[in-house]
């Protein structure tokens, strides 16, 4: 007596169901990144908004210094300080050398990954953190971009990055936003 599922046979190697199941699994996996370069294509081609080339992130800051910092490249003299005194490098390679790396890792509006930052200022926060509840007042960062920005420099542990497709918006506006932050 023969026990199992009568379709079985289909799954063995080279059988039409195990194929049409490669080829299903290979769809949804390819299916956000075609989408992706799909919009993208059609954006370039046709000189329209395609809904989904851009993105608008919000990220929480705990001032807004470090808002600014994040959007300009700019770096103050308490982070000069600090890169003195933590990491050394100012007497090996001078000041205006360990700016420029430093800088090398903000400033998303002047690396042209987003035509738009909006600083929102004090807001309140109320969350959970390590089992306790905090509220603290912070700073929002609104980025409008086509590219995902590093938030490796937040001076946060756990930074709150949210990026959201923008669907659609005013013409002129969306046409500007693709000449300013090029692909």
């Amino acid at each position: 007596m023969r026990f199992g599922l009568p379709a079985t046979e289909g799954l063995q190697a080279g059988g039409p169901l195990r194929a049409f199941f490669v080829i299903a699994l290979l769809s949804v996996l390819m299916l956000t990144l075609l989408r992706t370069v799909g919009l993208r294509a059609f954006s370039m081609a046709s000189e329209t908004y395609a809904s989904g080339t851009h993105s608008a992130a919000f990220v929480t800051c705990p001032n807004e210094q470090v808002a600014k910092d994040l959007a300009r490249a700019k770096l103050s003299q308490v982070e000069l300080d600090w890169l003195h005194i933590h990491q050394g490098c100012l007497n090996r390679a001078g000041k205006d050398n360990v700016k420029r790396k430093y800088q090398s890792r903000c400033g998303i509006v002047e690396k042209k990954l987003a035509a738009c930052v909006n600083i929102v200022p004090k807001i309140t926060s109320v969350y959970e953190w390590q089992g306790k509840i905090q509220e603290d007042s912070e700073v929002l960062l609104v980025s409008i971009h086509t590219s995902f920005y590093s938030w490796s420099n937040h001076p946060y542990e756990v930074a709150e990055v949210i990026s959201l497709p923008i669907e659609q918006g005013n013409p002129p506006y969306l046409k500007w936003l693709g000449d300013a932050v090029p692909e």
